[in-house]
């Protein structure tokens, strides 16, 4: 699939060719870039092709370079094929670079196992990310994941079948079908270590009902007649005009919240495996591992998640829970919610001795990969963990007693904000350029203290 003309920068087509190799993306890449005035912005939870993402790794940090971010992180579903890719081309670019993935875990044998945690589509299962993953345990993600993968792709083609059932029902004759391996492994990158998510199966439904009808009103038309689907006004405005550039994505977005329960099928533990499997793996590997805060939704800065209520009511009780399930951080989007909800959770961080991430997940080209919230008084820390979590991953790859919260680190007896103070400094000592080589004295540099 080429790459996906949707965006207000200019795009150059071979860095986002999405069957191209990463090689060839990245060579294109310098050739690209163009440079350009830095925000001090950051952003550590971009989406790419490896999950469900109109960019390449590649892409993605040439759209956060121009958007004027001074580090970016890849963090892909169930994967990390974007993590290499990701790291070079933010080098490339002379901007900070690091990577991670997300996944979601059952909370299913605790006190949450019948509530909505962070995760619009299930009770007692959640959405966590591990991040600052050192480059030489990366083999060994790809095989922790490579199982959820697996699971995750039997089921989408289990909720594909379900699919079909629908539109048959709904009157669209057997040629008008959806085929799992064509319509929606095929349009991923399953093959190249990538996971397939539900916007996968999503959006080869709106790829059908784009040939089917051509884009324009008779799609939310469709919608309404065919499924009896409800579709609010500023949604069914943007999928009435032919000309919307972001007319996919916006599709995708409102099946989420429409067809998506109908043909939703709950994931078992063989996919979302018990959160204690997932931080003691992050923590053996040197990464970090974190829960999503999502917080009580009203509007969704990206129109696939209803208002809806999730773990605000019992945030007391279940920063108590992560703790004793070995989580080190929490990662939140500033543009998400609102401040009071965010110096609640940042007074439990301090409580638990928790790091806080900041990340707006990036996986529509409606989307701007700026985030100036970072800047206000209330979130300029979050630069500040961002250049340690980008030290940590590069320090943690040279030497695993360097990772942040390895019990064997030379500061491993200093408060957590006395480390991420140290670590930031480092991190904003790197040579963005080169980073793993100028890491080496940064290394050198702490051992001694």
């Amino acid at each position: 699939m080429p790459g996906y003309p949707y965006s207000s920068y200019p795009l150059d087509f071979r860095v986002n060719d999405h069957r191209a190799e990463p090689g060839e993306r990245l060579a294109a890449l310098r050739e690209a870039a163009r440079g350009g005035v830095k925000t001090g912005e950051v952003n550590n939870h971009i989406h790419t092709i490896y999950s469900f993402s109109p960019y390449t790794p590649s892409m993605a940090a040439l759209l956060a370079e121009n958007a004027g971010l001074e580090a970016a992180g890849s963090v892909d579903h169930d994967s990390v094929g974007a993590a290499e890719e990701m790291l070079a081309a933010c080098a490339a670019l002379d901007i900070g670079g690091c990577c991670g993935f997300e996944v979601r875990v059952s909370f299913r044998s605790g006190p949450f196992r019948d509530r909505k945690i962070n995760n619009p589509d299930s009770e007692g299962i959640a959405y966590m990310t591990v991040q600052g993953i050192p480059e030489p345990a990366l083999p060994g993600a790809r095989d922790f994941l490579a199982p959820l993968r697996s699971a995750r792709l039997l089921r989408t083609y289990a909720m594909t079948a379900r699919l079909n059932d629908l539109l048959a029902d709904a009157g669209f004759p057997a040629s008008e079908r959806i085929d799992a391996e064509e319509d929606v492994l095929g349009h991923s990158q399953y093959a190249a270590g990538g996971g397939v998510t539900e916007r996968h199966l999503l959006a080869a439904a709106a790829r059908l009902f784009i040939r089917r009808r051509g884009k324009g009103p008779q799609v939310p038309q469709d919608l309404k007649t065919k499924f009896g689907f409800s579709l609010p006004a500023a949604i069914e405005k943007n999928l009435s005009d032919p000309a919307n550039p972001h007319y996919l994505f916006d599709l995708v977005g409102a099946l989420k919240t429409t067809l998506l329960p109908a043909v939703f099928i709950q994931p078992e533990e063989t996919e979302c495996v018990p959160a204690r499997t997932v931080t003691d793996f992050a923590r053996a590997i040197g990464a970090v591992p974190a829960y999503a805060y999502l917080g009580d939704v009203g509007e969704s800065p990206t129109g696939d998640k209803a208002a809806e209520r999730f773990e605000d009511s019992y945030l007391d009780e279940l920063f108590a829970e992560l703790s004793g399930l070995g989580y080190c951080a929490v990662t939140y989007m500033p543009p998400r919610n609102s401040l009071e909800q965010l110096r609640r959770v940042r007074r439990l961080c301090a409580e638990k001795g928790f790091m806080e991430i900041s990340g707006v997940d990036i996986n529509s080209s409606r989307q701007s990969f700026s985030c100036p919230e970072v800047l206000r008084p209330d979130f300029r820390h979050l630069v500040d963990t961002t250049w340690a979590l980008v030290a940590h991953e590069r320090l943690a790859s040279l030497d695993s007693d360097l990772a942040l919260f390895s019990p064997e680190n030379p500061l491993r007896s200093e408060p957590l904000s006395r480390r991420l103070s140290v670590y930031a400094a480092l991190g904003r000592e790197l040579d963005r350029a080169r980073p793993r080589e100028s890491a080496l004295s940064l290394a050198k540099k702490l051992q001694k203290g």
